[in-house]
């Protein structure tokens, strides 16, 4: 595959991309607090987590271990990396899902969300590989690095504050509160959304580009979807809430 080639998939995938966040508009994933039957078969929350998260650890590691990469396109194969163990064998041991299902429509379109995406962005850092030494001392590497690791943080903080808002053997939901809840409605997926804005900046390429667009387009409705369900749920809802940036939307 040459580099055309591959640039001209990524446009397609993020016109894909794009068409995805206007049908997410109108359509809610059946999973987590917008669970719902009627979407086929299921299993259970945790199952669905990991199986739908690992091939995006699992091929950018494989490019990662197979190609000469350089140091700059290791680190940003090391990111992507932190970020998706967490995802794949972290996170899903510490949200308390007891009982809670997922539609195995929603796995499996995640895993070919996932390979694509990984596979766009792996196959690029092993063959393509533009980066060296000097990469370090651009201004997309600084402004990309601060983004990634402000956004890993707000992420993580606000993962932690979700997951405690229940005590061991409580179920149903509570208003978050303090930190960036005090602004927004969906604070870890603000955080998310920064580290691949940051992330696409370190890169400078199509693939990450793309990733970000499709990173948008499933978190923003997913957001929207949030801070309505509260609104909805919650009488006593901030109304100075906004749903994703602060002072924004």
């Amino acid at each position: 595959m040459t580099l055309n080639t591959l640039n001209l998939l990524c446009m397609i995938w993020a016109g894909i991309g794009i068409g995805s966040f206007i049908l997410l508009q109108f359509v809610t994933a059946p999973y987590g607090r917008h669970f719902k039957s009627g979407w086929g078969p299921e299993l259970p929350n945790r199952a669905g987590w990991i199986i739908m998260e690992a091939p995006s650890l699992l091929i950018i590691l494989f490019f990662y271990l197979t190609s000469d990469q350089s140091a700059y396109a290791g680190l940003l194969s090391i990111l992507w990396i932190i970020h998706y163990t967490y995802r794949t064998l972290v996170y899903p041991f510490r949200i308390r899902t007891r009982g809670k299902k997922m539609p195995w429509i929603i796995v499996l379109s995640a895993i070919f969300f996932n390979c694509i995406n990984a596979g766009l962005n792996g196959y690029f850092l092993a063959h393509f590989d533009p980066y060296d030494i000097s990469s370090f001392m651009n201004w997309n590497f600084y402004a990309g690095i601060a983004l990634f690791i402000s956004g890993l943080l707000i992420n993580q903080i606000s993962d932690h504050i979700l997951i405690h808002l229940r005590k061991p053997g409580e179920s149903g939901y509570k208003i978050p509160k303090g930190f960036l809840f005090k602004y927004v409605s969906c604070p870890n997926l603000f955080g998310e959304l920064m580290q691949w804005t940051g992330f696409a900046i370190m890169a400078w390429n199509y693939p990450a580009l793309s990733f970000l667009i499709w990173t948008g387009a499933n978190l923003i409705p997913r957001a929207l979807g949030h801070h309505k369900w509260y609104k909805k749920h919650f009488d006593d809802y901030p109304e100075n809430r906004k749903s994703l940036i602060p002072g924004v939307f």
